[in-house]
Order: structure tokens, then C-alpha cells, then sequence
């Protein structure tokens, strides 16, 4: 039996992780009071009008952005059969999840924490109780930002998580000694329902790490997560938009004639679809007040979190054009900061579903409507470009594919999500679209952007129902189908052949990307239907 001294060591409300010694916990401090604590600590500096700039510590690991080679989920007897194991969900021992565990619990010994308990769900029959613990207090408040608040402190003194999050970037891994590539890790444990984030001070890290686990339990009560935006119209019709980043899925969902559900994570049940978040995570790298003010304006209020942002030593402004320290500038703030939102956090059953691309090859049309079985293809493919500049070593325009739009946070097989999706697409009678934010005219170096004004014109034709009243023609390389007229788009450009001078090249460079949508498409094939497979480019194309 243990003895008294050692009993009192546990520290109260934590015992169940088994912390001891800690110097001080700060339980579900408020936001002016995580503010007074990470401008004491010097972890940021408060900016015009209010907002936290975060400072990086001279000795911190490079980590402006999210590790997803230090990610690891712990295989065992329950996960082993359920996790897609692979190069994304890449299986660690639970021995060794155990050794990583005692080491981060002696790191934490003497030191004060910061706790933040929340929800991740705004519908309650589905929601998850997180524990947020942290030893900055301005992650502490990004939990705050980014989660549901539990505003009532009666319930916050009865509140159970049902997973735990435990973030100390100064912790540093082993990488000899835990097996792993470096000394960041992530690391996911469904069974014990734990999650250890050492090595990084990146702030996303800690929403992935919930959307994860999110991914992992909902699809088990037939609920489908979604990586994906979503907002409603004046009548109450609610809009999905998929999209990597880069697409413009948080500009396009950001709309003053629509109400934002939420930017990024959403659950799909059989009531209808609900947010999973609190706030939102924005890129505003080069962001402007023109172009997305509603976002813009998130980056001059209190209680925002500026992420890898510069911000003026002589008059604490802030300069969203200065990308010295990353391109992945980011601001993290409660919806409540935006005016026109849905304040309950869930909408009905989706009238449309829009899949957004960047197509740098300039071949696919600016905007087609699906079949579900085509829906349920580019679902599972997920397909965007990545151009020049973007990335450490493109130089040339690359197809990139991430299944469901968000592989690296997908635990289970993509079918699974994939199945889930075209029965809620079925029986909701949901049209689905694919939408273009890429190129016209040619390929990127050659042709033009298409205009951010003809992109917002298509979207809103699809979601008013103006492009149910027009005539289609198939599109002979992918098969979709494209309409020959909208309102307010000269037609020409709807068909992307038209919009090319050298229309051989238009033909070879359509014909390299349909081969390459069906030579990532092949992994599939075992797990859908003849109809989904042949819901892409015909057979004649790409080498089938």
C-alpha cells in the first residue's frame, strides 16, 4: 500500500497519468489570464490591438510547421487490425510508448503546467472531452482558441477527459534509444487514449493530434469526419468544401452571403453536420484586407494567437507580408471573432459538396459536376498540383494526392471514409461538384490563375442552383461533366481546351494527368466498386 508522502507527491485532478511533483498546475486559466502569463513568461509579445505574437525561444528546434515524419500510433491489441498501417500511420510499440512516457513524466517533475479542459465536437452526442496539458501558456490558450470552451465552472470541476494531450516542446526524444527518426515526436496511443507531443513548438500539432483521434472513434459510431470547411446560405442550405492546402478552401468558405460553420474539421452523423473546433487556424501569409477582410480582421483582435508571425520591435505592428521566418504564417482565434457564423456549430444534411483543386497542369475545367461514383473517386484521390516556390525542391509543377483530402490524418483505410461518404451522399441526394482554383490557358509558367472573382461566381452559381437550369457536355479525358454556359463567365473558358493556343500540348499534358490519377488510383481498386473505378479517365488513358 502506498504511503501517505507518496500519495500526496499525485498530483490532484492528474492521478490518473501519474504526475507527481509538479510545481504548480494552472487549471483553465482564462484568456487574459494566459495572456499575463505568456507575456511574464516572455513566450510573446502583445501586438497593436491586441493580439499575442509568440516569440520562438532562441534554442527551439526548428518547427514552423507540422512534423509528419515524427508521427507515430502505438499498435496493439486493439488498434492492430483496425489502423491503416503504412507510411503515414507508421505503428510504434507500446513498451517503448511506455519507456517515452515515464521519461516525459520525470521532465515534468518541478515545473508548472497549464491545463485546459474542452470539447472537440459542438454536437454533444458526439462530442470529446480533451485535456489539453501544456508547459506554455500561450498553447494553453491555442487549445482554448481552437477547442469548445466549457464556460460553466461547475461543469469545468466535473469535467472527464476522454483523451489527453500532453505537449512539452522542450522535451527532447531519443532517436536512437525510442527507435524513431529525430528528436520531435508525436505520439498517438488510442488504447490508453493518450497523446504525447515533445520536440515541436507547433502549435497545429495539437488540433491534428485531436482530429486524429477524431478520425479514429467517430467512423466506429457511423459518424464520417471530414477534413473540410463548411458553411450555410440565407435558407439554411449547408455547404462541404474539400481541399488541400493551397485550394482556397478557407477563402472560399469565408463568404459575407454564407455563414461559417466551421474552416477545417467536421463530423457528418445521421442528424446532419457539425464542427468539431472552437476557432480556426488561418494562414495569413501576405493576407490582405481587400482580398479576405473578415479573416484579415481576426489578426487585430485580443485573444488571436500569432503563429510565426514578425512583428515590429518599435510599434508592435505586425507585418503578415514578412515570410523571414516561414511561408506558414498562421492565426489562431475563436469563431466568435468572426461576425457572420453559425454560433451553434452545426447545420443540416449538405445540399452540395464541393472538391477543390489547384491544378497547376491547367487541364481540368474551373468547375464540373459528379456522379457519386465520381464523387467517391476524387474523394479517395484527392488531388491538387504543388508549384514552384511552395516547397523546398519543386521546380516544376507536381501532382499531389492525399486520400479524403487529408491522408496524414486518416487512421483507418480512405474506403472506410470513402463508404461512408457515398451512402450519405445517396441518401441525401447531395450534388457534388469538382472546382478548379488552378490554371487556364496553360500550364503554370505558360497559362494564368483563374480569377479568384470567376471562382467565386462559379461556387455561388452551384450553390444557388443556377447551374441546375443549364446544359452539360462530358469532358472526353476525365469524364466529368461540364456545363456550356454559367452567369457572369464568358463561356469559353468552361471548356480548358478552348483556353489553350497549342491544343496538341493541351492533349499530352491531359493525358499525363489522367495517367497519373489512375496509376495513384490503383491502391484502391480491391476496396470500391467496379463503378468507382471507372469513374475516372477512360481506359484508353494513361497506359489502363
Amino acid at each position: 500500500m502506498k504511503s501517505f508522502v507518496e500519495l500526496k507527491r499525485l498530483e490532484p485532478g492528474l492521478e490518473y497519468l501519474g504526475l507527481r511533483n509538479i510545481k504548480k498546475v494552472h487549471w483553465n486559466l482564462c484568456t487574459p489570464k494566459l495572456y499575463e502569463q505568456a507575456t511574464a513568461r516572455g513566450e510573446g509579445v502583445i501586438s497593436h490591438l491586441g493580439p499575442l505574437v509568440i516569440v520562438r525561444p532562441m534554442e527551439s528546434p526548428v518547427s514552423t510547421g507540422r512534423a509528419p515524419n515524427d508521427k507515430f500510433i502505438v499498435k496493439d491489441a486493439e488498434t492492430a487490425d483496425r489502423i491503416n498501417w503504412g507510411n503515414v500511420n507508421v505503428a510504434y510499440p507500446s513498451d517503448k510508448f511506455d519507456n517515452i512516457f515515464e521519461r516525459l513524466k520525470a521532465y515534468m517533475q518541478a515545473r508548472e503546467i497549464f491545463v485546459q479542459d474542452a470539447y472537440a465536437g459542438a454536437d454533444e452526442r458526439y462530442r470529446l472531452a480533451v485535456r489539453v496539458i501544456t508547459e506554455y501558456a500561450w498553447q494553453a490558450l491555442f487549445a482554448r482558441n481552437l477547442l469548445l470552451r466549457v464556460k460553466d465552472r461547475d461543469a469545468l470541476s466535473r469535467f472527464t477527459p476522454d483523451f489527453t494531450v500532453i505537449v512539452m516542446p522542450k522535451f527532447l526524444a531519443n532517436p536512437h534509444l525510442d527507435g524513431i527518426n529525430s528528436d520531435t515526436m508525436i505520439m498517438v496511443n488510442f488504447t490508453r487514449k493518450l497523446i504525447l507531443i515533445g520536440g515541436t513548438y507547433y502549435g497545429g500539432e495539437i488540433k491534428k493530434s485531436v482530429f486524429t483521434a477524431l478520425n479514429y472513434i467517430l467512423p466506429q459510431k457511423n459518424v464520417l469526419s471530414m477534413h473540410c470547411s463548411a458553411n450555410q446560405g440565407p435558407r439554411g442550405d449547408t455547404a462541404l468544401l474539400f481541399g488541400l492546402s493551397g485550394t482556397g478552401k478557407t477563402t472560399l468558405s469565408a463568404d459575407s452571403k454564407r455563414a461559417l460553420i466551421g474552416d477545417d474539421e467536421h463530423g457528418w452523423s445521421e442528424e446532419g453536420i457539425f464542427n468539431f473546433e472552437g476557432g480556426c487556424y488561418a494562414k495569413v501569409i501576405r493576407l490582405s484586407r481587400e482580398a479576405e477582410p473578415e479573416i484579415y480582421e481576426t489578426t487585430r483582435k485580443f485573444g488571436t494567437i500569432l503563429e510565426n508571425v514578425v512583428c515590429r520591435e518599435d510599434d508592435r505592428y505586425v507585418d503578415l507580408n514578412d515570410d523571414s521566418i516561414t511561408e506558414n504564417t498562421r492565426a489562431a482565434y475563436p469563431l466568435t471573432h468572426l461576425e457572420n457564423i453559425v454560433k451553434e456549430g452545426m447545420g443540416g444534411h449538405p445540399e452540395n459538396i464541393i472538391f477543390l483543386t489547384a491544378d497547376a497542369f491547367g487541364v481540368l475545367p474551373p468547375i464540373a459536376k459528379l456522379s457519386l461514383a465520381q464523387a467517391r473517386y476524387h474523394f479517395l484521390l484527392g488531388y491538387t498540383a504543388k508549384v514552384a516556390g511552395t516547397e523546398a525542391g519543386v521546380t516544376q509543377p507536381r501532382a499531389t494526392f492525399s486520400a479524403c483530402f487529408g491522408a496524414p490524418f486518416m487512421p483507418l483505410h480512405p474506403s472506410e471514409y470513402a463508404k461512408l461518404l457515398g451512402e450519405r451522399i445517396e441518401k441525401h441526394r447531395v450534388k457534388c461538384w469538382l472546382l478548379n482554383t488552378g490554371w487556364t490557358g496553360g500550364p503554370y509558367g505558360t497559362g494564368r490563375r483563374i480569377s479568384i472573382q470567376y471562382t467565386r461566381t462559379l461556387l455561388n452559381a452551384a450553390l444557388d442552383g443556377l447551374l441546375d437550369k443549364v446544359e452539360y457536355v462530358q469532358e472526353p479525358v476525365f469524364g466529368v461533366q461540364v456545363p456550356k454556359s454559367c452567369p457572369g463567365i464568358p463561356s469559353e473558358i468552361l471548356n480548358p481546351k478552348n483556353t489553350w493556343a497549342d491544343k496538341p500540348a493541351y492533349d499530352a499534358k491531359a493525358a499525363a494527368l489522367a495517367g497519373r490519377f489512375k496509376e495513384n488510383f490503383k491502391q484502391y481498386e480491391g476496396f470500391v466498386s467496379e463503378e468507382v473505378v471507372n469513374a475516372g479517365p477512360p481506359a484508353s488513358l494513361g497506359g489502363r
